[in-house]
């Protein structure tokens, strides 16, 4: 009986391992999300600058000189 207890303690200890182990990669992958949310964030704002600017300067998309289509 108390070797059974043991074998239990034993695998409640290693569960609760796990678990910490799981939570401490939950807490990092989220920072990542996060980090990359504000990475878009930012990426999107320079992509609407560079339009803005395009349209401002009055570019259009021009065929090149050496296309015939």
């Amino acid at each position: 009986m108390e070797e059974r207890l043991e074998r239990l303690e034993s695998l409640v200890a290693l569960q609760d391992r796990t678990m910490e182990k799981l939570n401490d990669q939950l807490i990092e992958q989220q920072q990542q999300i996060s980090d990359l949310e504000q990475l878009v964030i930012r990426l999107a704002g320079k992509i609407r600058e560079l339009d803005a600017d395009m349209e401002q300067s009055g570019a259009v998309d021009v065929p090149p000189p050496h296309y015939n289509g």
